[in-house]
């Protein structure tokens, strides 16, 4: 067999997923989201920039848009701690989900997250329950959610905006409870068997799929213009047929997808 048609290993997809050169959830809402514009704040505390979120037009169906961002140079990458929100950041994100089910508009959001910020200042403005609460109110919000994991889906932070009616990964992104070197540093006090809990831990799109976790692969060529195509050709008929629900429809088949895992 070429070698190039062989399928990546769990390791090699945890590499590709963090590889900083990915396609970013900024460069995805350029592309498909006309006149979008950002919103800011949680109305409690503060806002964090590791969650960037606003509204705008998907092929004309307005949306609200929400992503995790990990940044791009030095400075930037620590002000949004690489990536992992705060508790502002789930705030913010679940503020403007009820404000699009207030007027009648789906949410979309793309996740590229190592988790949830883990940081004192975190803990102390209540960052399990802003978690918590994500999942409480997302479980009943009376639009569609659909979600696209872009790199890394990470424990309870990524879950956070990915608890709606259907999740896509693409193919080299991961989706779990805790990193392999978290894992492998519980189960076996050392790190550099991270590459073996990789594989214990299934958490490939192909892993997940078959065990019914998400709904579905997109293809993830190196060209980004091509994946945002991808992702376009894969959101707008699930969002269409989504929305054609009756509401009380809509959360019941939310409720039994979470009831199944």
């Amino acid at each position: 067999m070429d070698k190039k048609s062989e399928p990546k290993t769990s390791a090699q997809v945890v590499a590709a997923a963090r590889d900083p050169q990915k396609v970013t959830g900024l460069e995805i809402i350029h592309s498909l989201i006309d006149n979008f514009m950002e919103l800011h704040g949680d109305r409690e505390h503060g806002d964090d920039p590791a969650i960037i979120g606003g509204i705008g037009l998907f092929h004309g169906q307005p949306v609200t848009v929400i992503t995790t961002d990990k940044g791009t140079g030095a400075e930037e990458r620590a002000a949004k701690h690489f990536g992992c929100p705060t508790p502002s950041g789930y705030r913010k994100a679940l503020r403007l989900m009820k404000a699009a089910a207030k007027f009648r508009r789906p949410v979309i959001t793309f996740v590229n997250t190592p988790g949830a910020y883990p940081g004192q200042s975190a803990e102390e403005n209540g960052q399990g329950d802003a978690i918590a609460q994500n999942l409480l109110e997302i479980s009943r919000l009376k639009t569609p959610v659909l979600t696209v994991i872009l790199g890394e889906g990470g424990s309870g932070g990524a879950l956070a905006l990915a608890c709606g009616d259907a999740v896509w990964m693409l193919e080299n992104s991961t989706y779990s409870i805790l990193s392999p070197e978290g894992f492998a540093a519980i189960l076996w006090k050392d790190q550099r068997r991270s590459n073996e809990a990789a594989e214990l831990m299934r958490l490939t799109p192909p892993d997940l799929l078959d065990q019914k976790v998400i709904d579905g692969i997109i293809a993830e060529p190196a060209d980004h213009q091509e994946v945002i195509a991808n992702i376009n050709q894969t959101l707008w008929p699930a969002l269409q047929r989504f929305e054609r629900l009756p509401e009380d429809e809509l959360i019941a088949r939310r409720h039994e997808r979470y009831r199944k895992f």
